[in-house]
C-alpha cells in the first residue's frame, strides 16, 4: 500500500490479491512446448489463445471451488493486461474497447468450449481445433500434445488445493 493509499484511507484493491496466479497463468501460457511439440502459432493471437486456454482450467478450477468473487478479479487482470498489451502495441483509445469486448467474448467462448471439451462425452480435441488453432491446419500429434497437457493440467488442478491455486501455485 503506498503512502498516499495509507494518508487518504484507500483500500487496496482485492484484485491485485489475483496477480500470483494470474502471473502464473501467463507464464504457463508462455511455456515454448506449446508453440513447438503442440504447433500452436507463436504469434500475438496464438499466444493470446495459449493464455486464454490455460486462464480457462483455473477459472473452471475457481466455479468448481465456488470463488466467484476470486474468478472475477482474475478475469479483470487478464482484461488489464491484454488492454495494456494492446496500447503497447499501438491501438488507440477510439478502438481498444472494441478489441477489448471481443478478447473478453473470446475468453467466454473458449471457457464453454473448453468446459464442454473436457466432459466425459465432449471433444476437446475439436475445440482445440476450432479455439487454438481457429481452424488452420495442424499436424495431429501436435493437437494431441496439447490435449494431452491440457487434460493433464486440468485433472491436477481439480485435485489442487484452493488455498495454493490462490497464492499462485499452479500444479506441475
Amino acid at each position: 500500500m503506498s503512502l498516499l493509499d495509507r494518508l487518504f484511507h484507500r483500500k487496496p484493491d482485492p484484485r491485485m490479491t489475483m496477480q500470483p496466479l494470474y502471473s502464473a497463468v501467463v507464464h504457463r501460457g508462455r511455456a515454448v512446448h506449446w508453440y513447438v511439440e503442440g504447433g500452436v502459432p507463436d504469434t500475438l493471437d496464438g499466444r493470446f489463445d495459449m493464455i486464454a486456454a490455460v486462464l480457462s482450467l483455473v477459472l473452471l478450477r475457481l466455479e468448481q471451488a465456488d470463488l466467484r468473487h476470486e474468478s472475477v478479479w482474475l478475469t479483470e487482470l487478464f482484461v488489464d493486461d491484454m488492454e495494456a498489451q494492446l496500447r503497447q502495441i499501438g491501438i488507440g483509445d477510439i478502438v481498444v474497447g472494441k478489441h477489448i469486448g471481443r478478447m473478453v467474448s473470446a475468453l467466454g467462448g473458449r471457457l464453454s468450449a473448453y468446459k464442454e471439451g473436457l466432459a466425459p462425452d465432449g471433444d476437446l480435441n475439436a475445440a482445440l481445433r476450432r479455439n487454438l488453432y481457429r481452424g488452420e491446419p495442424v499436424a495431429d500429434t501436435a493437437v494431441a500434445d496439447v490435449e494431452a497437457r491440457l487434460r493433464a493440467f486440468s485433472d491436477a488442478l481439480s485435485l489442487w488445493p484452493a488455498a495454493s491455486l490462490l497464492a499462485g501455485d499452479l500444479p506441475a
